[in-house]
């Protein structure tokens, strides 16, 4: 008897424990639970890539670690167009309030789909155009690349260096440019080819850039495409040396001829995104951060840079953040003799989206 009028007590007092919790949060209108947040990212190709796409997708498991309340709704290899309109509706219906269209290419289909739903939230990667519920975000790339261009130039045993590159869009010809200007820098003797494949993610044509480039005697390959891992695999394959682009990881495929990389860390981003998005402070607007931005990484250093060359990347990536140092300061030539940027000037990083031209030491065709 005593055992059962022990057990009842229990149970009381659990009632009445909860019935007082329930008077407190009614009174003071509080909850200890973030309200639960459905977030959609969809990638144009494998999360698996070591490149482009995995970046994202880390970013956002990053984003869920740090606010266990976030579901997350994913699907990989989504072609842009008509098909990636239907998976962000797919991701509206199951419930989510905040869309993260991973790729160029989903912008108008972004687009189209926050106009019919005005309530869900999207954050775009390099967008150009906004919408009163779509924002867009991304980071400045060239000074990161100018850095790894000092440690190439510092690395490089035949002074001849490489870039696979997707296609000769203005951003891509300034990353390049910034590269060889760093390289130049530290090492005037340097020259720098560049192979454009047509397409961001083709491991055929990856191939045949690379080994073309190493044919010609470069011995340091760098990359913007997709992918990086057939790039950095074919330069290891031949005693080379590589550079990475977009995910922090790269240097497992490449470990004894790594020189660094520049990387995209968006988890801490996309968890600002979201908070905004819970508890209504979001608005769109458009993000670009730079080498002080919690987003854009230079990648561990490999063994094979120089102890002087790591010093010297650091020093100038404090230049860069302060605004001491610009990437395109005059004068500047491109690889016709025209000169483009005068002495005392400098071609501002906002207007890189004209830079239709290689700097003079750049061996390729920029149309």
């Amino acid at each position: 008897m005593n055992k059962k009028r022990s057990n009842k007590g229990v149970a009381f007092l659990a009632i009445l424990t909860g019935l007082v919790m329930a008077i407190v949060l009614s009174l003071t209108g509080t909850s200890f639970a973030q309200p639960k947040l459905k977030v959609g990212i969809l990638h144009i190709g494998s999360i698996a890539d070591a490149g482009y796409n995995q970046a994202h997708a880390e970013g956002a498991q990053v984003m869920k670690k740090n606010l266990p309340n976030v579901e997350l709704i994913e699907v990989e290899n989504v072609p842009e167009g008509a098909d990636a309109e239907r998976v962000m509706e797919n991701m509206i219906r199951q419930g989510a309030q905040l869309i993260i269209p991973a790729s160029f290419g989903y912008l108008d289909p972004a687009l189209r789909v926050a106009k019919k739903y005005p309530d869900v939230k999207f954050v775009h990667p390099g967008g150009y155009k906004l919408a009163p519920n779509l924002g867009t975000y991304w980071a400045s790339t060239p000074e990161a690349f100018y850095l790894m261009g000092i440690a190439a130039g510092k690395t490089t045993k035949t002074n001849k260096l490489g870039y696979v590159v997707a296609l000769p869009i203005s951003f891509f010809l300034a990353n390049v440019n910034a590269f060889h200007l760093g390289a130049q820098s530290v090492n005037p003797k340097v020259e720098t080819r560049v192979v454009f494949t047509g397409t961001f993610l083709d491991p055929g044509k990856e191939a045949t850039a690379a080994n073309a480039l190493l044919d010609q005697g470069v011995d340091v390959i760098g990359v913007i495409v997709d992918s990086p891992i057939t790039v950095v695999q074919a330069a290891e394959k031949r005693g080379a040396f590589s550079v990475g682009y977009h995910y922090i990881g790269v240097q497992k495929f490449a470990p004894k001829g790594w020189i660094s990389g520049i990387a995209f860390t968006w988890g801490e981003l996309y968890t600002r995104f979201a908070k905004q998005v819970m508890d209504g402070t979001w608005k769109s607007e458009a993000l670009l951060g730079n080498l002080g931005s919690d987003y854009l990484t230079i990648a561990p250093f490999g063994s094979a840079v120089p102890s002087d060359a790591i010093k010297l990347v650091n020093t100038k990536k404090q230049e860069f953040i302060s605004g001491k140092l610009n990437v395109f300061q005059g004068p500047i030539k491109d690889n016709k003799g025209v000169e483009r940027v005068k002495a005392g000037e400098a071609f501002p990083i906002a207007a890189l989206g004209k830079m239709d031209w290689l700097v003079e030491g750049v061996i390729g065709q920029a149309k």
